[in-house]
């Protein structure tokens, strides 16, 4: 039996430009983060006397001996890749809700490749399980994804994510001190919107006015926010800073594409803003899910307050380690 481990993703600066229909021709950077709360599979070996070739548990529970009849795209895909052609049992547990900004369909692919190369005894390093996260969504998939979810998933921590120009990417750490580390986790606040929404929908909204043109002048901007924020985050300045630059690059979110946000949205961030905290950004590529601020700690009951209609908010830590193996037995 297998167990992977695998950290959904806090996106700090640069979201938006980790798109290849972007950075191919505009190199960019991306500033993100592992939170630790995490995806958990596990993977065993089925019974050879089991009359059904494959058992997959997550929201639904599907058994087949046909591999093209499994309903998870993901799941299947992986399997037909590195499953070797065993019989192979898969189940699934997160500590946060799917469908909610926090990369976890990536943060899946990438603890379920990580699960069945362990299993099959394939070796992967972490860059190597990232990018076939990537290629495995984007080319075999066909999802409209940029490439930071499957970065952060894989590498854990703070980590700077260079792209560009064509499909190049390197990601690299940002190493602070403790102090700075605890500082900024202390003013993070996280929230969940209650709305569930899929990423795919608002990915190809933004894809195609990549493509059109029309959203180069934000993106741009946001890529100039990402290059400023790295600097002072890499030299452990003053958070309050960080949460102005976070705010701007909100602004020039909603821009993206329509959906983006909603007057609902725009309400709670109006409160918490309202309410002592610096900036912040709903998740992912928008619509609804998580959201956070960077506010001074001692403001973080005043912004809950004032933001009644939300009623989960999660203690947030950084993941320095990256989707890991906790088990095999």
């Amino acid at each position: 039996m297998i167990i992977s481990r695998t950290p959904y993703r806090l996106s700090l600066f640069g979201g938006g430009t980790d798109y290849y229909d972007w950075f191919e021709t505009n190199p960019s950077k991306v500033i993100t983060a592992s939170m630790s709360k995490y995806s958990y599979i596990t993977v065993r070996e089925l019974s050879p006397h089991t009359n059904y070739n494959y058992l997959i548990n997550y929201s639904i529970i599907e058994k087949t001996s046909d591999i093209d009849s499994i309903k998870h795209p993901s799941a299947r895909e992986v399997i037909r890749q590195y499953g070797n052609n065993k019989k192979i049992q898969i189940f699934y547990d997160g500590d946060l809700p799917a469908r909610s900004g926090i990369g976890s369909s990536s943060t899946f692919t990438v603890g379920l490749i990580n699960a069945i190369c362990k299993l099959n005894n394939i070796t992967l390093n972490t860059k190597e399980l990232a990018s076939n996260a990537i290629d495995l969504e984007r080319n075999i998939l066909k999802e409209s994804v940029g490439i930071q979810d499957q970065i952060a998933a894989s590498f854990g921590g703070i980590t700077e994510i260079k792209m560009g120009p064509g499909k190049f990417w390197s990601a690299n750490h940002l190493y602070l001190s403790k102090n700075y580390m605890k500082e900024l986790e202390n003013h993070i606040l996280l929230g969940y919107s209650n709305i569930s929404r899929y990423a795919n929908v608002q990915a190809k909204k933004k894809i195609k006015n990549i493509k059109n043109g029309k959203s180069k002048t934000y993106l741009s901007e946001i890529s100039e926010i990402a290059n400023l924020a790295y600097t002072i985050i890499k030299e452990e300045k003053n958070i309050e800073t960080l949460g102005k630059m976070l705010d701007s690059a909100w602004q020039l979110k909603k821009k993206l594409a329509k959906g983006v946000t909603s007057d609902w949205i725009d309400t709670i961030y109006e409160k918490g803003f309202k309410s002592g905290a610096y900036g912040g950004k709903l998740m992912g590529a928008g619509g609804g899910g998580f959201f956070y601020f960077l506010a001074p700690p001692d403001s973080h009951e005043k912004i809950k307050k004032s933001i009644s209609n939300v009623d989960l908010w999660v203690p947030f830590s950084f993941d320095l380690e990256g989707s890991k193996i906790l088990n095999i037995g």
